[in-house]
Order: C-alpha cells, then structure tokens, then sequence
C-alpha cells in the first residue's frame, strides 16, 4: 500500500508541478517519513477482536457495487467523493474505509489523512473480497 501511496503522489507532483519546497508536498513527505508499513490498516479479525460495533464502516466502491452487495450498515461515500462528504464523516469514532481490495480505499484514506483525521480512520485490508470470503456478507 506504501508503494502505492508513493506512486499517487509522484504522479501528482508530475501533473501538477508542485516542488519539494511547497508547503503541501513538505507535509505529505512528514507523513511519509514517519509512517509504518501498514499505516491506517486494520484486517478482519481485528475488527471482529475490538467488536464490530465500535466502527463505522464506509463502503467507498461505485454506487452499484455497493447497491448490488455491502458490508450492514456502511455508509456509501464513494472514493472520488470522500472530501466533499467530510462532513458525514465524525472525528470522534472509529472508520473503517473499504472497497473491493484496499486500493479506492487507500486513496480515500490519504484524502482524509491530509485533511486532518488520524488514527480514527483505516482501511480494511484486503476490502470487501476478503471480508466477504471470511464472513460473508452482513
């Protein structure tokens, strides 16, 4: 997921032309720094370890995958869609992000990252495929 995050943002720095001495960039590199491997994830049996109710999930797949088969009671916030609905989204509990794989996920976890939320938001490893294969669906 790390390798990821860093090819996102390199792209983004290309497109944009942002340099090393912006502010923003300076403030993604201090995350980065200091950032573990497995930063902002949390697996299935975790989840069911802390009690699946102390968490909102938040589907973040299209509105059709989501309709056609999502985790009960996820809210659906579509990855692209993240920042414009900050405002469904409290500081104050625990979020779980999740998509078919962890990769639309992961990027809505960055967003949220930059924008000031932190350990209270992670993103399911794995997404909805493992969950599903693991639970089935709720």
């Amino acid at each position: 997921m790390k390798y990821l995050i860093v090819f996102y943002i390199t792209v983004f720095f290309t497109v944009t032309g942002w340099t090393q001495d912006d502010p923003v960039v300076e403030a993604i590199q201090d995350f980065m720094d200091f950032a573990t491997y497995s930063e902002g994830a949390i697996t299935p049996e975790q989840i069911e370890n802390a009690g699946r109710s102390e968490f909102i999930f938040i589907d973040t797949r299209t509105k059709e995958q989501y309709e056609s088969n999502h985790i009960s009671g996820a809210i659906h916030i579509e990855w692209r869609q993240i920042l414009a609905h900050i405002d469904k989204i409290p500081r104050d509990r625990s979020i779980i992000l999740y998509c078919d794989t962890g990769l639309l996920s992961s990027k809505a976890h960055f967003a949220l990252r930059l924008a000031g939320y932190n350990e209270n938001v992670k993103v399911m490893f794995e997404g909805y495929n493992n969950w599903n294969a693991r639970q089935g669906p709720r």
